[in-house]
């Protein structure tokens, strides 16, 4: 490395972004790791990360299908609140229309734990999971997505407003990683091509 004059690029400080409530009702851990799905639309995944510019700090909130590993919902805001979780949420549903009986996934953050978020899981009939205490594998893709993210575009540049980082995270989103990023875990295809080869007539919108 010193040969050629190359350096490692260090960690960035970790943020912690689950603050779990224990006064507010946890659910099961449905999913247990089962991270590989037959069918779309059946079991999601969520979470939110920090992201920090020259203007402060964001939080993304994103939602998967474990079927496809595509983003299908997805929200930037500048509060660790709920409001991020529940906009990610929401475009999901819009996007998707599940079925009820859809597991969606979570670690156990007072954001997935409010009474809205609950509330809108239980409208659309969708069935609460969260992962266990303190553990990160048992929602290792988000995890994954996030440490793709960071790796190919927020460690390599810096983002000078809150408007630069929310346009480049979600081109990032829409063209590359759902379009394009190969996953060796979907034969090496990408989340789109998995999910047109299962429903070809489906239109596949930018999260």
């Amino acid at each position: 490395m010193r040969k050629y004059e190359i350096t490692a690029r260090p960690l960035r400080r970790y943020t912690v972004t689950t603050d779990s409530n224990p006064s507010q009702p946890v659910a099961p851990n449905l999913l247990g790791r089962e991270f590989t799905v037959e069918q779309p639309n059946t079991h999601g995944s969520a979470d939110l990360t920090y992201l920090w510019t020259g203007e402060g700090g964001l939080y993304l909130a994103v939602v998967l299908d474990l079927y496809s590993r595509r983003v299908v919902g997805g929200s930037i805001q500048d509060r660790l609140d709920r409001s991020s979780v529940l906009s990610a949420l929401k475009g999901s549903l819009l996007q998707r229309n599940p079925e009820a009986g859809l597991i969606r996934h979570s670690d156990r953050g007072s954001q997935y734990a409010s009474g809205d978020y609950q509330a809108l899981l239980s409208e659309v009939g969708a069935l609460c999971s969260m992962s266990r205490k303190g553990n990160c594998y048992d929602n290792a893709p988000v995890e994954s997505f996030f440490a793709s993210l960071k790796r190919d575009l927020i460690h390599r540049q810096t983002f000078a407003t809150r408007e630069e980082a929310r346009c480049a995270v979600f081109e990032w989103i829409a063209v590359w990683y759902n379009r394009r990023r190969r996953h060796s875990s979907l034969g090496y295809l990408s989340p789109d091509q998995i999910e047109q080869q299962h429903l070809p007539e489906m239109t596949l919108r930018a999260a």
